[in-house]
């Protein structure tokens, strides 16, 4: 064995811990989705579907997960919409503080959710706004638009602006150099971001809960399940929830990868392609 093989073995045996201790959990909750028995621990009683049947003939739970698209798809949206144009703005203004702009804007992720939804519960009770999905959606939006906006900044950031000027040398106008110079050269990034965008609105609990009318999303469905019992169900929703997360998050990494082709055709298939 080689001096460098001998050396890398602790890093080896690090990094595989690390992964133990980050999947098993999950692998133990898709495991106990197919238990055949109500019990959630050890033994395992052999595979089945009934928990699967018994969440799909809930009609909570189909309510719950329709009320979660519904605000997901709604916050997603209106972040891509907002968050675009205060990126582009920051990225392409001249002025001076506007540093400080950008600061003021993304202030909201160095603050714990718990914060956040309190905050809101307060200013909503204090101006008579009745919660509902539409304090949701606005709950979602401070906690989405930071990160879409630290990430879709960076992008216009890249964009070379000498395009957008001959563009407008051009006859072109503002909105035309916009849509057909800069926005192709971004779209990727922003639609890889809004899948990010989507998967974060669905899965968040904490702000939600404070700002919840009478239709939970699926997160507070399986909050008061856990309430009430604790049955495989819980962990067929929990499994759905996280292919669900997992599935946007692969849409997300394939878009940002063909992007990263488009602008270096050498790239194809990973920092190893050359090898």
């Amino acid at each position: 064995m080689t001096e460098e093989r001998r050396r890398s073995i602790p890093t080896t045996i690090f990094v595989l811990i690390a992964l133990v201790f980050l999947f098993l959990p999950l692998v133990i909750v898709v495991l106990f989705s197919f238990q055949s028995t109500g019990s959630v621990v050890f033994p395992f009683h052999g595979f089945s579907l009934r928990w699967y049947k018994t969440v799909f003939e809930s009609e909570e739970f189909l309510e719950a997960v329709a009320t979660s698209l519904k605000i997901a798809a709604i916050a997603s949206l209106l972040t891509v919409v907002f968050g675009t144009a205060a990126s582009y703005g920051i990225s392409r203004s001249r002025f001076k503080l506007r540093w400080l702009v950008a600061l003021l804007m993304v202030i909201p992720l160095s603050l714990p959710g718990l914060f956040i939804g309190a905050s809101l519960l307060s200013f909503f009770d204090q101006t008579g706004v009745q919660l509902s999905t539409t304090t949701v959606l606005a709950g979602h939006l401070v906690y989405l638009l930071p990160f879409y906006i630290i990430i879709v900044r960076a992008a216009f950031d890249r964009a070379d602006p000498l395009l957008e000027e001959a563009g407008a040398d051009l006859g072109a106008s503002p909105w035309r150099v916009f849509t057909r110079v800069l926005l192709p050269r971004v779209w990727p990034v922003i639609a890889g971001t809004a899948c990010l965008m989507f998967a974060l609105s669905l899965d968040e609990f904490v702000i939600t809960f404070f700002v919840i009318g009478d239709e939970p999303t699926l997160p507070l469905f399986i909050w008061s399940r856990l309430r009430e019992t604790v049955d495989p169900s819980i962990n067929v929703i929990s499994t759905l929830l996280l292919l669900t997360t997992l599935a946007l998050g692969v849409v997300a990494l394939l878009i940002g990868m063909r992007s990263a082709r488009r602008r270096n055709p050498a790239i194809e298939g990973g920092p190893f392609a050359d090898e």
